[in-house]
């Protein structure tokens, strides 16, 4: 279960960033980015494979996997796209590929229609990016987190379970099941669960969704046809708006795709890559 590790430490204004860098330096550079209630940990399989031929960048956000959790944090989209932007100048990378998941997908969107973030090319896999979104369930647990928040410990890990479980379409290994859930236990994991959800505020995709026709350059748009998070004619729609976006689903895929068809999107990543 220890099989990956984040070793370096970013200081950032909503605390401590872990992140790894996997391959050639000298490579053509990737950067990663997990969504919510997620880590890297879901690009594990795919960071490895395409660091074959690249430099690989992954992180967890703050408030999620093993990066800071704190009472009074700000885990905003807001925030996390600021603090993306940081990363890009710490790392030193002026014009990376960038490959973003469900919440990932609009920290990147942000970044670069904001914060004047440069990508080489952008690949969205699930992402959150149209209104509106948010499940039911997350809708209610926004609506009503200081009551989830009380939850008994027990109580509380199998709704994350059940929650997490549901991403997938084909269902996830039980294994690879509890290392997700794991950051979200005990004393800081709990809180930081409901915190997440929480600041989930949609205005900070609307603040953005008026400009995807302003986007010039590359984006590849992936999708799991049987995501029942955010329905896959929401795949079609985001396409529809970008320019220069290519559209490639997964059947048998549900949201994440990283887990239900890791070939298939690594293979669609390489392609577009090249």
């Amino acid at each position: 279960m220890r099989d990956w590790e984040l070793s370096r430490t970013f200081r950032s204004t909503s605390g401590d960033v872990r992140w790894e860098r996997l391959g050639d330096p000298s490579a053509p550079a990737v950067v990663l980015l997990h969504g919510t209630p997620f880590s890297s940990y879901v690009w594990r399989g795919v960071a490895r494979a395409l660091a074959v031929d690249h430099q690989l960048f992954v992180w967890d956000m703050p408030g999620y996997g093993v990066s800071s959790k704190f009472d009074g944090q700000d885990v905003s989209l807001s925030a996390q796209s600021r603090i993306f932007t940081e990363l890009l100048e710490h790392w030193e990378l002026s014009e990376p590929l960038v490959v973003a998941h469900d919440f990932g997908g609009a920290v990147a969107l942000r970044a670069h229609l904001l914060h004047g973030a440069r990508y080489r090319r952008l690949a969205l896999v699930d992402p959150v990016a149209l209104a509106p979104w948010g499940s039911p369930f997350f809708r209610l647990v926004g609506e009503n987190a200081k009551v989830f928040e009380k939850l008994p410990p027990s109580l509380h890990r199998a709704l994350v379970r059940e929650y997490v479980s549901s991403a997938s379409s084909p269902g996830l290994h039980p294994a690879v099941l509890e290392r997700l859930v794991e950051p979200w236990i005990g004393e800081r994991g709990q809180p930081a669960f409901y915190r997440q959800i929480t600041q989930a505020d949609q205005r900070f995709t609307d603040e953005i969704q008026g400009h995807y026709g302003s986007i010039d350059i590359p984006v590849l748009v992936c999708w799991g046809q049987d995501d029942e998070w955010i329905p896959v004619h929401k795949a079609h729609e985001l396409a529809s708006v970008i320019p220069a976006a290519d559209l490639v689903l997964f059947p048998g895929a549900g949201h994440l795709v990283q887990e239900d068809t890791p070939a298939e999107l690594t293979a669609a990543l390489m392609t577009f890559f090249s």
